[in-house]
C-alpha cells in the first residue's frame, strides 16, 4: 500500500503538462517578474527623460537602446548557445538589477542629468541583445517538445500581464516617490527573477553540440543551419515581413491617428487595451489547447486576415469601433505570432535555438524600431491612411508567403 501511494505521488516531470510543471512555473514566474521590471523601468526612464530635457532629447534617450540591440542581437544568440541560456538570462537580470538600483540611488542623492539616463539605456540595449535570444532558448530545456506550444501561450500571457500591470505600477511609484522609487521597484523585480532562475533544473539536450571554433564560426554555422532548413528559413522571412509591417503603425501611426480623430491620449489607451485583450485571448487559447491543428496554415491565414484589420483601422472614425478593430488585430496577430514562436521552438534543433531566436527577434526588437523615423516621415507626407494600408499590405504579403511555401503551409505542432 505504501509503495502504491509513493508511486502515485511521484509523477515524472516529463508526463506533466506545462501548466503543472514546477520547472515551467519557475521559469514563468521569473519571466513575469523580469517583464514587470522592464515595464516599470521604461516608464520611469521616459518620465525622467522628459522631465530632464526637451522632447527631442527624451526621444534620443529612449532610442539609444535600439542601436546596440540591433547590432549585437546575433552575437547574443551565439553566446546563449555557447554558455547555456540559463546562465545568460541570470547574468542579464543581475546586471539590470544592479544598474537600475544604482541609478535609483544616484537619483536619491543627486540629479545626474540626461547623460546618466542615456548610459543606463545603452547598457539595457546591450543586455537585451543577450537576454532575448537566451530567454527564447530556455523552453526546450525545461519542457517536453509536445508542451512547447503551451509554454509559448503561457509566455504570451505573462508578457501581457507585465505590460498591463507594469505601467500603472510604474506610474504609481513615480507619483508617490518620484523616478528614483520607480527605478528601485524595477530593480527589486529583476532581483526576484534570480532565485527562480537559479532553481531551474535543465533537461540535457540530445546530441549537444561541441564548439571548438570561434564565435564568428558559430554564428556562420547557425546562419547556415537556418538557411538550409526547409521550414525555419522561410519562417524567418515571414517573421521579418510581419514585424516591419506591424510595428511602425502601432507605435508611431496610432498617436497621429488618435490626434487627428480627436480621441486624445485616452483614445490611444483604449485602442492599445483592445489590442492587448485580443493578444491575451490568443495566448490563452494556445495555453489551454496546447495544440493547434495545421498550425502553418492557420498562421498564414491569420496574418493575411489580420492585415485587413490593420488597414481598416486608419479609416474608422469612431473610437469604440476602432477599439473593436484593435481586438481583432490583437487576436489574429497574437495567434500568428504565438504560432511562429511555437514553430521556432519545435522545428529548431535546441543546440541552435539561441542563434535562431536571435534572428527571429532581430526584426521586431532590433530593425523595426529603427524604421520609426521613416514611418513618421511617411505619415507626415501622406497621412496615416496610406501608411496603414501599405503596412497592411506588407503584413498580408507575409501571410501569403507563408501559405505559398509548402513546408510552412504543412508545418504542424507536436501533439
Amino acid at each position: 500500500m505504501t509503495t502504491t501511494n509513493t508511486a502515485t505521488a511521484t509523477v515524472p516531470e516529463a508526463t506533466r503538462p506545462a501548466h503543472r510543471s514546477p520547472q515551467v512555473l519557475r521559469w514563468l514566474g521569473a519571466y513575469t517578474a523580469s517583464t514587470l521590471g522592464d515595464s516599470v523601468y521604461y516608464l520611469a526612464l521616459s518620465w525622467s527623460a522628459v522631465s530632464s530635457g526637451s522632447p527631442a532629447q527624451a526621444g534620443l534617450v529612449m532610442a539609444v537602446a535600439a542601436v546596440p540591440r540591433a547590432l549585437l542581437m546575433l552575437g547574443g544568440g551565439v553566446i546563449a548557445d555557447r554558455l547555456g541560456p540559463r546562465r545568460v538570462v541570470i547574468a542579464s537580470d543581475a546586471v539590470r538589477c544592479l544598474v537600475v538600483l544604482g541609478l535609483a540611488a544616484t537619483l536619491f542623492l543627486a540629479s545626474p542629468g540626461l547623460w546618466a539616463l542615456a548610459a543606463v539605456a545603452l547598457v539595457f540595449g546591450v543586455v537585451d541583445a543577450l537576454f532575448l535570444p537566451a530567454v527564447g532558448a530556455l523552453p526546450p530545456r525545461i519542457a517536453e517538445r509536445d508542451q512547447l506550444a503551451r509554454v509559448q501561450g503561457m509566455r504570451g500571457l505573462a508578457y501581457r500581464l507585465g505590460a498591463v500591470l507594469g505601467a500603472p505600477l510604474g506610474g504609481l511609484a513615480v507619483a508617490l516617490g518620484g523616478p528614483a522609487t520607480a527605478f528601485g521597484i524595477a530593480g527589486i523585480l529583476f532581483a526576484l527573477s534570480l532565485p527562480l532562475l537559479g532553481a531551474l533544473k535543465l533537461r540535457p539536450l540530445p546530441q549537444e553540440e561541441t564548439r571548438d571554433g570561434t564565435a564568428l564560426r558559430d554564428l556562420a554555422d547557425g546562419l547556415r543551419y537556418l538557411r538550409g532548413h526547409r521550414t525555419l528559413g522561410p519562417l524567418m522571412i515571414v517573421v521579418l515581413l510581419a514585424d516591419l509591417g506591424f510595428t511602425g503603425p502601432l507605435n508611431v501611426g496610432l498617436a497621429v491617428l488618435s490626434e487627428q480623430r480627436g480621441w486624445g491620449a485616452s483614445g490611444i489607451g483604449w485602442v492599445l487595451a483592445g489590442f492587448g485583450t485580443g493578444a491575451a485571448g490568443a495566448s490563452l487559447l494556445l495555453t489551454v489547447k496546447g495544440h493547434v491543428p495545421r498550425a502553418g496554415l492557420v498562421m498564414g491565414w491569420t496574418m493575411a486576415v489580420g492585415a485587413v484589420s490593420i488597414g481598416a483601422l486608419a479609416y474608422i472614425p469612431l473610437l469604440p469601433l476602432a477599439a473593436l478593430a484593435a481586438v481583432s488585430i490583437g487576436l489574429l496577430a497574437g495567434l500568428s505570432g504565438a504560432l511562429c514562436n511555437a514553430l521556432v521552438q519545435t522545428e529548431c534543433d535546441p543546440a541552435y535555438l539561441g542563434r535562431v531566436s536571435a534572428v527571429s527577434s532581430l526584426g521586431s526588437l532590433g530593425l523595426a524600431p529603427l524604421s520609426f523615423p521613416v514611418t513618421g516621415a511617411a505619415i507626415g507626407l501622406w497621412g496615416p491612411g496610406p501608411v496603414f494600408v501599405a503596412s497592411a499590405a506588407v503584413c498580408a504579403l507575409s501571410g501569403v508567403y507563408a501559405l505559398a511555401v509548402p513546408a510552412l503551409r504543412r508545418a504542424e505542432l507536436p501533439k
